[in-house]
């Protein structure tokens, strides 16, 4: 029978030799990954796996008989309801944004508070806060525009300034509430959800010290410069550079497509992780109108999409673009974005495709039993899991359903919080071809795939690492926070 692992391997050959050895774009080589993992997959581990998301059997049965090419294409459209229109817009915004000289405006805004070599920190900093209340896709999405601006601005440190951005963003991700991935982790392992956002905010920031530190080790190593691509042309990002102040759009105009989004975004975040029914609010039937009027606001394929009309109106009151020229550019950035989102679909196709053969369970039955301290269990159940399947929201899943039970331990010896942070540490490790997120950093940023793999993949699981040591430290040090 075959084994779950065995067709993770026959995977990974076919994603990193097609790519790397046989030149394969992407989009193919992880569509025929996702291809051969699903034949060799028997039936029942599909059934299992349906069954497992709470199907019933013969729900499962009928889902694991569908044809192949069926079960790709739904995870493949599975991918593309999450980030598609986010993708399509952001590339929409960060193009406007480069065009118009928005990004150029709030990059010399930015020097001027940090000075040119504290700018990768002013990065770092805001990619953690912001992600906080804000998916990581989005924050990436906006900030990587701003990272090229000053990449020209600067005629160095491109990589540091890119690496910076994926480094706070991942974090976040990992530790702080109301991000998803530690939001379901307090809820599974019963843990206050004020304690994990100020233990995973302190966390956070010892990561991404360490995350910065590493960026600076790598830009050093390799000579990544800012390239050519269909949303930054860098002869058109080096005219506006070299604009007067007074040709640029105001800064509350050039940062009115980006904070829009984060910020109602943020609103409704908060609303939903704190306010359980919104009756209890008010009474008042204008107050809740306004209110379902915010969170409508809030959704992030609206949020993106008034970011994207916003950044439109900047672009069009800047250069007095005509309706021609201003369908051309929106042809031009849907094409840039297009292309992420194929690749990054086939990504989650991959990803979904290697769920299917039961590969977390089997990682789990494998761990069940391993006599190690919790700590460093649930970093390496999740870690594992991570890097067989790709979804950071699976790992966290499978670690938490492994442990929830010893969590609530009376005798566990140290705070569940802990658990908790070694879990989100565990899920950075390690990033690769399976991962819908690594092709967003990867495509936003004009890596190749080689590149990331040597940049983004080793930065990540490095501070991934550091997360679970310095939990072990901070659990032997303060055992009950």
């Amino acid at each position: 029978m075959a084994d779950p692992i065995l067709i993770l391997l026959v995977g990974v050959v076919i994603v990193v030799g097609g790519i790397i050895g046989f030149k394969l774009h992407p989009f193919l080589a992880l569509l025929l990954a996702a291809l051969a993992v699903a034949l060799l997959t028997p039936t029942e581990f599909v059934q299992q796996y349906f069954m497992s998301k709470g199907m019933s059997e013969v729900e499962a049965l009928k889902a694991a008989h569908k044809s192949i090419g069926e079960r790709i294409g739904v995870e493949f459209g599975n991918t593309c309801a999450k980030i598609g229109i986010l993708i399509a817009m952001a590339a929409i915004i960060g193009k406007a944004m480069l065009d118009s000289g928005a990004a150029e405006k709030i990059i010399r805004a930015m020097l001027k508070i940090t000075g040119e070599k504290n700018a990768p920190v002013g990065f770092i900093l805001s990619s953690f806060f912001l992600t906080i209340p804000v998916f990581v896709d989005t924050v990436i999405f906006l900030m990587m525009p701003l990272a090229k601006a000053m990449g020209m601005r600067l005629k160095k440190n491109y990589l540091l300034l890119a690496l910076s951005v994926i480094a706070g963003a991942v974090m976040a991700n990992s530790y702080v509430p109301p991000s998803p991935g530690p939001l379901y982790l307090v809820s599974a392992m019963n843990v206050p959800i004020g304690l994990m956002m100020v233990c995973g905010s302190i966390l956070g920031l010892c990561t991404i010290t360490v995350g910065y530190l590493i960026a600076i080790y790598l830009n050093k190593k390799f000579d990544i410069p800012l390239r050519d691509s269909p949303d930054a042309r860098l002869e058109d990002i080096k005219a506006i550079a070299e604009k007067d102040d007074k040709e640029l759009p105001s800064l509350g105009w050039a940062l009115l497509p980006a904070v829009f989004p984060l910020v109602t975004i943020c609103i409704r975040s908060a609303f939903e992780a704190f306010v359980k029914t919104k009756e209890l609010l008010t009474d008042s039937a204008i107050i809740n109108q306004f209110i379902d009027i915010v969170l409508f606001f809030g959704d992030k394929n609206i949020a993106l999409l008034m970011g994207a009309v916003f950044a439109l109106l900047v672009l069009s009151n800047q250069k007095k673009t005509t309706k021609d020229k201003l369908t051309a550019f929106v042809q031009t950035a849907l094409m840039s974005g297009g292309g992420i989102i194929l690749i990054t679909a086939a990504g989650g196709a991959f990803g979904g495709m290697l769920q299917q053969t039961g590969i977390s369970s089997r990682i789990a039955d494998l761990t069940k039993d391993y006599q190690m301290a919790l700590i460093p269990l649930a970093f390496f159940i999740t870690m594992v899991v991570r890097t067989a399947q790709g979804s950071a929201t699976v790992a966290l899943i499978t670690a938490s359903g492994i442990l929830a039970g010893m969590a609530q331990n009376a005798n566990l010896g140290f705070h569940p919080v802990y658990l908790c942070l070694a879990i989100g540490s565990g899920a950075k490790l390690i990033p690769w071809m399976n991962d819908a997120g690594f092709w967003i950093m990867c495509k936003t940023s004009n890596l190749t795939e080689q590149e990331a793999l040597k940049t983004i993949a080793p930065m990540q699981s490095l501070m991934g690492l550091a997360g679970v040591i310095l939990t072990m430290i901070a659990a032997w040090i303060f055992p009950m926070v």
